[in-house]
């Protein structure tokens, strides 16, 4: 089995299946096509697998061009039809994992996803998962799921983990263009997801066990959350000390040794950092140890979004306006600049927030023109609006969530009463600067 399956994916015979067509699985299916492989792409909504059999992309950074060229090329399909995964010689699961309401891991996609596998896995298969998760994962949920068919991993089937690391919208990154790090369940599953991975990205780290692996990716994005943690403190000092956080991080950053920046803004997003640590401190618990540092980052970045509010409240107090009633754009809901991609976006947390002060609410995001629907957000139906100078002109303040590369800033400044920026988007606009407050 293993010699076939190695053969096979030294010749690109090999299908590849990605289980989870969002935004991890179809920049991975674009580096495997891109490197001559034939691939299928899983996904249980129904919706998704129709655009891309249309040749429609639904993600930014994946045009639909690029899809159609999948598609004429005869080397991608979708399905909703989890029984053809026995087609795949190798699957390759990209789900999502966030947290449940008491902020511990919800692995039900995962489990779902495995147990699917398991009704058609058949010998000579590759199993990796790539989803975020906490080490042991894939030994002690994955493993037991896939042995109960009486076939043996390293033997009949290969099992491993390769965290996904996906950066949308910096066009320096692609997919392709990331080390990708594996860890085999055995040395035969090691071999051979390595020896997949290498035609497809620009080089493979090889670690001794997928709980490395699972505890590398675990440990990329902590890091960034507990350094983002301390620049949102640190911010929320220097504003009251009338220092400008930004001025000093810009300082500190021409240091050429000992120093990386780290940046403040209105809350964490995406699909990693606000969630990956928690994943942590929960494995912590069920050592029975304690991560102090990394729940305090926790409670530090989840506090951000009221220190928002209560700074707009308090600049509109200046103005001789109520927060109640007046009415605020939000720039951005996006979670990060210039891409599409809303998922544990701060915006959404501001929103609540002004909604609940009984604000009149409108917002901007040339990326999402319609507010999408949010697992832990009860979010209005509402469509982006244009920033024309009398829609601007007729709020009383424009609070910059996201700094959108799109956005005139020196126009939205000009045209707007006030303006508040989370993100010092507006450093470099000069007239106006009366209108700006930072928050």
């Amino acid at each position: 089995m293993t010699n076939h399956l190695e053969q096979a994916i030294k010749d690109k015979t090999a299908i590849i299946g990605i289980i989870g067509l969002g935004y991890v699985g179809l920049p991975l299916i674009d580096a495997f096509v891109n490197t001559g492989f034939k691939t299928m792409g899983f996904d249980v909504d129904q919706k998704k697998v129709d655009q891309l059999q249309a040749g429609q992309s639904y993600i930014q950074h994946i045009p639909s061009n690029t899809v159609t060229s999948w598609l004429e090329k005869k080397q991608f399909e979708a399905t909703t039809d989890l029984s053809r995964m026995k087609e795949a010689d190798a699957l390759l699961i990209c789900v999502p994992t966030p947290l449940t309401s008491s902020r511990d891991p919800d692995l039900t996609y995962v489990e779902k996803t495995t147990e699917a596998i398991a009704e058609t896995l058949r010998p000579g298969q590759l199993v990796v998962l790539e989803s975020t998760t906490y080490p042991t994962t894939t030994r002690d949920v994955m493993l037991p799921i896939l042995n109960s068919k009486s076939l043996t991993v390293g033997e009949d089937y290969y099992l491993a983990y390769s965290p996904e690391r996906e950066d949308p919208g910096n066009p320096d990154f692609s997919a392709a263009g990331i080390p990708k790090v594996v860890g085999g369940m055995d040395e035969n599953s090691l071999r051979i997801a390595v020896a997949l991975y290498e035609h497809a990205v620009v080089n493979v780290i090889s670690v001794t066990s997928p709980e490395v692996a699972e505890a590398c990716k675990i440990l990329e994005n902590t890091y960034r959350a507990v350094n983002i943690a301390m620049v949102n403190e640190l911010k929320t000092l220097f504003d009251r000390m009338g220092i400008d956080v930004w001025e000093v991080i810009d300082a500190a950053k021409t240091k050429p040794f000992g120093f990386q920046a780290f940046y403040p803004g209105p809350g964490l997003g995406g699909h990693c950092i606000p969630i990956d640590p928690f994943y942590l401190s929960w494995l912590a618990r069920k050592e029975g140890l304690t991560t102090r540092f990394i729940e305090l980052a926790g409670e530090v970045n989840t506090r951000m979004p009221r220190y928002v509010i209560d700074r707009l409240a308090e600049f509109l107090n200046q103005q001789a306006k109520p927060l109640k009633g007046s009415k605020i754009c939000m720039l951005g809901v996006a979670y990060k600049k210039d891409v599409d991609d809303p998922r544990e976006s701060p915006s959404f947390h501001l929103m609540d927030l002004l909604l609940e002060r009984g604000v009149d609410f409108t917002y901007n995001d040339p990326h999402i023109p319609k507010l999408p629907k949010m697992r832990h957000h009860n979010v209005p139906a509402m469509e982006s609006q244009e920033l024309t100078k009398e829609y601007l002109g007729h709020q009383d303040c424009v609070l910059i969530a996201t700094d959108h590369s799109a956005y005139d800033y020196n126009f939205i400044v000009e045209h707007s009463n006030m303006v508040l920026d989370t993100r010092n988007a507006t450093k470099d606009v000069k007239q106006g600067r009366e209108k700006i407050f930072k928050a």
